[in-house]
């Protein structure tokens, strides 16, 4: 085989590829700054305009679909309780909670604290 005829068979790497190491991630592909933040607020607003389309639709003759609306309200309890669990985990107090639920600290951690 001819020097040319070896390099044109030559198998190269893309570039930037690293041999294998225990840092499996593609540093260009991975960026150095934190996730950005979502925007709550839109989010809840979005939330909020498809539960007034769902209900809309229900209320337009629907009957069935009240039984899997009342199922929606047990998983928005859910979801506020994993909420809760998750700020206490982050170090917010039961006296930050309760303020912004509109409650004393002892009735949100009645409500979302461990079974005692």
């Amino acid at each position: 085989m001819s020097p040319a005829t070896a390099t044109s068979t030559r198998r190269t790497r893309p570039q930037g590829h690293r041999p294998a190491s225990n840092n499996t991630v593609n540093q260009q592909l991975t960026p150095e700054s934190a996730r950005p933040v979502v925007e709550n607020d839109d989010y809840a607003a979005f939330a909020r305009r498809v539960l007034r389309a769902y209900a809309r639709r229900v209320a337009t003759g629907d009957i069935e679909a009240l039984t899997r609306m009342t199922t929606l309200a047990h998983e928005i309890d859910a979801a506020i309780g994993s909420a809760v669990t998750g700020l206490r985990d982050y170090g917010y107090s039961w006296a930050e909670i309760g303020s912004r639920l509109g409650v004393t600290r002892q009735a949100a951690q009645q409500r979302w604290g461990a079974p005692q």
